[in-house]
């Protein structure tokens, strides 16, 4: 049997106003098995991008666990939470966040650099991931002479560069036109197979999460099991 790589028991999320009390996730359980490729939807608001940030450690649950390979998220302080971000996650955002100063390559290569790999070590392992996702050619551009679509096939790139166990997938195609969301989705895929990493992804986008093994729908709080 595979290794449960994300464990989340009871979690909940209230934001508190002078008025009321919000909701925004309520009893959430889910068992993530390593090498899975998991998707949620649900709309705008139901909660998908809050949920991936408490497992991304960028936002703190109300109550509930958040138990990631060897973390539990609940107990760790700022240190080993930048830890766990820069050694286990991999993440990928609707936006590309690439910097516009520097080329494809050294946007790519820049997280292992901070996580104390040789930068020649670094360079070698970005090139790699960069003809990946088909950049041969277009890694030392600058953003700003990349199309929407390559800005995010390097995002997809740098999220593996430190060798992470978890993928985690905010909306990756949200910002791209038709044609270049579906190529993207494809890339992703293949790319987390080939590195047999596990995936979590939230969309909007029913044939992007149709590509998962399980998915999930966020709505009125709860998770719950969907067929698309």
């Amino acid at each position: 049997m595979s290794e449960i790589i994300v464990n989340v028991k009871s979690l909940e999320k209230t934001y508190k106003t002078d008025s009321e009390t919000l909701t925004i996730l309520k009893d959430l359980n889910l068992e993530i098995e390593e090498g899975s490729k998991i998707t949620i939807v649900g709309e705008s608001g139901s909660g998908k991008s809050t949920f991936l940030n408490i497992i991304g450690g960028l936002d703190n649950a109300t109550s509930g666990s958040v138990v990631c390979g060897e973390y539990d998220l609940s107990h760790l302080d700022e240190k080993m939470l930048s830890k766990y971000r820069s050694r286990f996650l991999g993440l990928i955002f609707q936006f590309h966040y690439l910097l516009k100063d520097f080329t494809a390559l050294e946007n790519a290569y820049l997280p292992s650099i901070m996580a104390g790999l040789p930068k020649k070590e670094a360079v070698e392992k970005a090139s790699q991931l960069l003809r990946d996702v088909g950049l041969e050619k277009r890694m030392h551009h600058l953003p700003s002479q990349l199309s929407g679509g390559e800005r995010q096939r390097v995002a997809v790139a740098r999220s593996l560069m430190n060798d992470p166990q978890l993928i985690l997938a905010d909306e990756p195609t949200g910002n791209l036109d038709p044609q270049n969301a579906s190529m993207i989705g494809d890339l992703l895929f293949s790319v987390v197979d080939k590195y047999k990493k596990t995936l979590l992804l939230v969309t909007h986008d029913t044939k992007l999460a149709k590509k998962g093994d399980i998915c999930y729908s966020i709505k009125n709080a709860r998770l719950e099991a969907v067929s698309i």
